[in-house]
C-alpha cells in the first residue's frame, strides 16, 4: 500500500499536563486526521486554571530560539494553527514568524483560534489591549474560529447571547472578514436545546449554520477539540461545512459519554473512546 505523506501543521498554544485541554488534545485529535501535528507551546501547565492550584512556565523568552531552531533546519509547515496565545508579546514574535513563512511558501494555511473570553467577558488577566492585539495578529490568517463572545469583542459588537439570528451572524461574518480572514467559524452558540457553528465563506459567498443538540455538560477544552478538528479536516482538503459538522457530531459524543461515565467537568471530555470517529475515507490516505 503506498500512502501519501501527510499535511504537516505547526500547532503553537500553551500545554496543560491534566484537564484535557491545549495541546494535550490537540495533538491527538490532529494526528487522528491524518494530519502530522508539530508542537510549539506557549506555556507549560500543570494542569489547566480550573483547579485550585496551578504551575506555569511562561515559554515566551524561548519562542524565538525555537523558532529559529525549526528555521535552521529548513522546516516548513502546510498550515499553521494558532491556539490560545498569552500575551500580545507572543503575538508579535509568531505574527513575523508567519510573515516570514508565508513570504517563503505562499500557500501556506493560517488557522486561529482568538482565545481570549467566553459569556460576554474577557478570560481573567486579559484587557481591550490584548483584543486590540488579537485584531491586527488575525490579519493574515485563512480561518478563525471565534465564539460569540470573541467575535463581537473583536468586531466592536455589543454580546447579546439571545439575539443571535442568521442576520445578526451574517453581519458579524462580513465585519470579521473585514479585519482579513476570508472564512469564519463563529462556535458553540447556545439556541434553546441547540449549539448552533455558524460558517461564513467570503471565498465561496456563502455562510451555513451546524445545529447539534446540547448534549450533556459544559467542559473545559471542547473549543480547543473543536479548532482542531477543523482545522486538520480543513488542511487535509475537507470542505469547510463538512469539517464543522464532524467536530460539532465529536464534541456531542464526547460529552454526552463524560457526562454518563461521571468524569468531573474540570477533567473535560473523555475524547480518547472517539478517535476512531475522525479517521479520513480511504481515498485520502492512499
Amino acid at each position: 500500500m503506498n500512502y501519501k505523506t501527510p499535511k504537516k501543521l505547526a500547532v503553537i498554544q500553551d500545554m496543560a499536563g491534566i484537564g484535557r485541554c491545549s495541546l494535550s488534545v490537540a495533538l491527538p485529535v490532529i494526528s487522528a486526521c491524518h494530519v502530522q501535528a508539530c508542537p510549539m507551546p506557549t506555556a507549560l501547565f500543570s494542569n489547566h486554571t480550573g483547579f485550585p492550584t496551578y504551575y506555569k512556565h511562561d515559554f515566551t523568552p524561548h519562542i524565538p530560539d525555537y523558532l529559529d531552531a525549526w528555521k535552521k533546519l529548513d522546516q516548513h509547515f502546510d498550515g499553521i494553527y494558532c491556539g490560545y496565545l498569552g500575551s500580545s508579546a507572543q503575538m508579535e514574535l509568531i505574527s513575523s514568524y508567519i510573515k516570514e513563512e508565508i513570504s517563503l511558501l505562499p500557500d501556506t494555511r493560517i488557522m486561529i483560534d482568538p482565545v481570549f473570553g467566553d459569556h460576554g467577558q474577557l478570560y481573567h488577566g486579559l484587557s481591550d489591549d490584548y483584543v486590540s492585539a488579537m485584531r491586527s495578529f488575525i490579519h493574515s490568517a485563512d480561518l478563525i474560529t471565534p465564539n460569540l463572545t470573541e467575535a463581537c469583542f473583536l468586531t466592536g459588537t455589543p454580546f447579546c447571547e439571545t439575539e443571535c439570528s442568521p442576520s445578526v451572524l451574517h453581519a458579524l461574518g462580513e465585519r470579521l472578514c473585514a479585519l482579513g480572514p476570508s472564512r469564519i467559524v463563529i462556535t458553540g452558540i447556545r439556541d434553546g436545546d441547540f449549539f448552533v457553528n455558524f460558517t461564513f465563506d467570503a471565498e465561496h459567498s456563502t455562510s451555513d449554520s451546524c445545529r447539534v443538540p446540547v448534549s450533556g455538560s459544559s467542559r473545559p477544552g471542547t473549543g480547543d477539540i473543536f479548532a482542531s478538528i477543523v482545522t486538520a479536516k480543513l488542511l487535509a482538503g475537507v470542505p469547510l461545512s463538512e469539517c464543522v459538522k464532524t467536530a460539532a457530531d465529536f464534541i456531542a459524543a464526547c460529552t454526552k459519554a463524560s457526562d454518563e461515565a461521571c468524569v468531573p467537568v474540570r477533567d473535560g471530555v473523555i475524547f480518547e473512546h472517539f478517535l476512531s470517529l475522525l479517521a479520513t475515507s480511504g481515498h485520502d490516505l492512499y
